[in-house]
């Protein structure tokens, strides 16, 4: 038998270089390296298609039509954003799971406030002054900000050079696309998740959304404990 596909999905404002890390471990450990596949979301180190308006259910589609293609179960891992799509399509397709693994489930607990930065995306004119400042820096610049937040300098390195006016877009829409209520709705069918295996990750060291997003993982990963296959929470 075959060994099942593992599919990881970064987040923003990222590339599919933040996997390499991981992927270099899962090498060592024996994994076939032919079942690890990295999918980029558009506009994250992808191009944006036209007529892509980079919204929630765009990404959510995007990642079905993506996983369809494979045309078989997966192991689904989401970091970030990524995470946020792993769950909106463990809700809506869980025949394409075998699994799944995010570390944002707590954005979907109907108390959760966006942090202040992603508020700040969701507002006309400072989002669009922050985004052509932040990925119109020098790519050193960019560079040394993500290190400063906890990449390594080879990831930050390449992750740095693909930020740039499209992923600036994309960022804008998502954001947008997601302001509450429209996450707290989502996580009204969350349920719907349990029906395939899933790991809630709390990322104790992301101080960008922790704080308010850790704290909703718990309400989320017992509501998912309700249903025949028990989701589990576990700090990191």
């Amino acid at each position: 038998m075959s060994a099942v596909p593992a599919v990881f999905v970064h987040g923003n404002p990222e590339t599919a270089a933040v996997w390499d890390p991981l992927l270099a471990e899962l090498d060592r450990a024996g994994s076939p390296r032919a079942g690890l596949i990295c999918l980029s979301p558009p506009g994250f180190g992808a191009p944006l298609p036209d007529g892509f308006g980079a919204t929630v259910d765009e990404y959510r589609d995007w990642l079905i039509g993506a996983l369809e293609e494979i045309g078989e179960p997966v192991d689904l891992v989401g970091h970030d954003w990524g995470g946020a799509h792993v769950v909106n399509v463990a809700v809506s397709r869980p025949d394409l799971l075998r699994s799944w693994t995010s570390d944002v489930v707590g954005i979907f607990d109907r108390d959760y406030l966006w942090h202040e930065l992603a508020q700040r995306w969701q507002t006309p004119g400072d989002g669009e002054t922050d985004v052509a400042e932040r990925f119109g820096a020098a790519v050193e610049t960019r560079t040394a900000s993500l290190v400063e937040r906890g990449m390594s300098r080879p990831v930050a390195e390449q992750v740095a050079t693909a930020q740039n006016e499209t992923m600036g877009r994309a960022v804008l829409a998502l954001y947008r696309s997601a302001a509450q209520p429209v996450m707290a709705e989502l996580g009204h069918h969350l349920e719907q998740a349990s029906q395939r295996p899933g790991l809630a990750l709390i990322a104790t060291g992301d101080h960008m959304v922790a704080p308010t997003c850790n704290a909703g993982v718990r309400p989320v990963a017992r509501a998912l404990a309700s249903a025949p296959w028990r989701g589990s929470a576990t700090g990191g």
